[in-house]
């Protein structure tokens, strides 16, 4: 039987740039699928779908009927990702109480995601780190063999681990947010583009502005990729998203809220 995550939908940014994204995409939407009774938004951003293409076909042979499952494509030959903005383009889409903010390539024990659920929906906590600080992330260096072992029976996690090894975490993955919170609180700050610090702003700004920010000390595992410049310290855009930063730790709670309040992508989509 699933698990009743029905009161909370994931949002998920992507662009799939390497056959180890795609098969990571496959991996953890099966998984998802399988193990929870949940929403999930898919919004990519490429010149086209590979996810229609390549992706989808794999989930509905694996899983289905998929009516969990909604998939945006909008066309762009940018080559930035801008995550933040396809964020909050998926939050405002929402309608749950509970909002996952979720990265592709990660998994999570299917008890932790219930835990982190039920903090929000019981109004225990505004936002939750499924997953400690320090070394919390088990780094998956997957190939086929492994993923499919791994979904063909039954998401034993001991398939991950057999080339894998422990390594840091702290802010990025997924965050399990109230809806009302997320957007009260500044949303996702579309002045970072590509990869950014955007993980330890996020943390800052609601910690900062005084919301209930708890954590649950599991484990996450992270199956690696290839990196582009969209998700590595080349991002050209990284001088003004480290100027950015930088300004936004100089603010206390009076002048960040101020802040978010004045910024055009809000005020845009706050108005309507």
């Amino acid at each position: 039987m699933k698990i009743d995550l029905s009161e909370a939908t994931f949002i998920i940014p992507i662009r799939i740039e390497s056959d180890d994204r795609l098969r990571n995409v496959i991996t953890s939407v099966c998984f998802l699928l399988s193990n929870f009774d949940t929403n999930i938004i898919i919004h990519e951003v490429d010149s086209s779908s590979v996810f229609s293409e390549r992706a989808l076909p794999q989930i509905q042979e694996f899983c289905g009927d998929t009516p969990g499952l909604r998939h945006i494509f909008e066309q762009s030959n940018s080559p930035a990702f801008h995550r933040q903005r396809v964020l909050n383009d998926m939050l405002m889409e929402t309608t749950t109480k509970v909002v996952v903010n979720y990265d592709c390539d990660i998994l999570l024990p299917p008890s932790v995601y219930y835990d982190a659920y039920n903090q929000i929906l019981n109004d225990e906590s505004d936002l939750v780190y499924p997953y400690g600080d320090g070394d919390y992330q088990v780094q998956v260096f997957a190939d086929d063999d492994i993923v499919t072992q791994f979904l063909v029976n039954d998401f034993n996690f001991e398939f991950l681990l057999k080339k894998a090894k422990k390594y840091d975490a702290k802010y990025g993955f997924c965050q399990f947010f109230n809806r009302n919170v997320y957007i009260e609180g500044g949303m996702e700050n579309e002045n970072f583009v590509a990869y950014a610090p955007e993980d330890v702003e996020r943390y800052f700004r609601f910690k900062t502005l005084g919301y209930r920010v708890n954590r649950i000390y599991s484990m996450v595992y992270h199956l690696e990729h290839a990196r582009s410049h969209n998700s590595w310290f080349n991002n050209p855009h990284m001088q003004g998203n480290n100027a950015e930063w930088e300004k936004i730790q100089s603010m206390n709670a009076d002048t960040l809220k101020e802040y978010i309040l004045n910024q055009d992508y809000y005020k845009r989509r706050i108005n309507g």
